[in-house]
């Protein structure tokens, strides 16, 4: 009899029983079952019910791939490559702008020279220079820069224009968004050009209003700041819609001394052939 109560007592201890403490009455508590698996772990392996599709994600070995306990490195995920175009792409050339790693945009286009700033930015970090913006590579330029502004990511234009003002419907007219920083070449109502524009300082605002063109300039030079005003057309006192260069060259990081700066100089050419004296000027916000 003791000999099968100790052999009874080492198969329970081998299935894995354990005896409970009596409680506070003296009564012996119910023995409690504890499953063994069949098998032992290894220490990289997810345990039971996990998505065994996500294994190699998290770090675990892929019981199928015979790659032993080392986990797989996961390539990181492509967000932005060349070609691709879009508002996403405007903050990313944004932000290279932030850190000097891109001169030129933003443009909305995943073009040559984001591909060669990508590629800069991310040797200098360590990263495999591919020249295509992925997740890593993403975090390490959020980390470096701030939320661009709206006239960031517009800042060499490319921004949608505004809904035409009521007074814009009828007849020939350059219909000027302050808010959205566009001018619209209107006739009877239908758009035939959207152009970027750039404004007046505080100091220098440019007028708002209903005016008309009374005087165009192919080749005009301003006599009170003594710059070239490339196809000007006047509208109010000296204050007239016209090509800059500066604006061409820094956008909406400069301002005008109150006329209406156009940036696309042969945009602007076509648009001068076209108005006539006379034509309607709207400004409005």
């Amino acid at each position: 009899m003791a000999t099968g109560a100790a052999l009874a007592a080492l198969v329970w201890g081998a299935a894995g029983c354990t005896v409970q403490p009596v409680d506070a009455d003296g009564d012996g508590r119910p023995p409690v079952r504890i499953e063994l698996p069949s098998r032992t772990p290894s220490a990289g392996q997810p345990p039971s019910g996990t998505d065994s599709g996500s294994r190699a994600g998290a770090g675990g070995r892929d019981e199928d791939s015979g790659a032993g306990d080392r986990p797989e490195s996961v390539p990181a995920r492509v967000l932005w490559s060349p070609g691709d175009s879009g508002r996403d792409v405007r903050e990313l050339q944004a932000r290279l702008r932030q850190i000097a790693w891109l001169f030129d945009g933003p443009t909305g286009t995943y073009d040559g020279p984001t591909r060669e700033a990508v590629e800069g930015f991310q040797g200098k970090r360590g990263l495999p220079r591919t020249g295509r913006t992925d997740t890593v590579t993403w975090q390490r330029l959020l980390g470096m820069t701030r939320e661009p502004g709206r006239w960031e990511l517009y800042l060499m234009g490319g921004q949608p224009a505004a809904e035409p003002d009521a007074r814009c419907r009828t007849g020939r007219v350059l219909c000027i968004s302050k808010s959205s920083r566009t001018l619209r070449w209107m006739v009877d109502g239908r758009t035939l050009t959207t152009l970027p524009v750039r404004f007046g300082s505080d100091p220098t605002p440019t007028r708002d209003g209903v005016f008309a063109v009374y005087w165009k300039s192919r080749d005009h030079v301003s006599t009170l700041y003594d710059s070239p005003m490339p196809y000007a057309m006047f509208f109010s006192g000296g204050q007239a819609v016209h090509f800059s260069a500066d604006f061409a060259a820094r956008g909406y990081a400069g301002s005008s001394h109150g006329c209406v700066n156009v940036r696309d100089e042969a945009a602007i050419a076509r648009l001068y052939e076209q108005v006539r004296n006379g034509d309607k000027v709207v400004v409005h916000w």
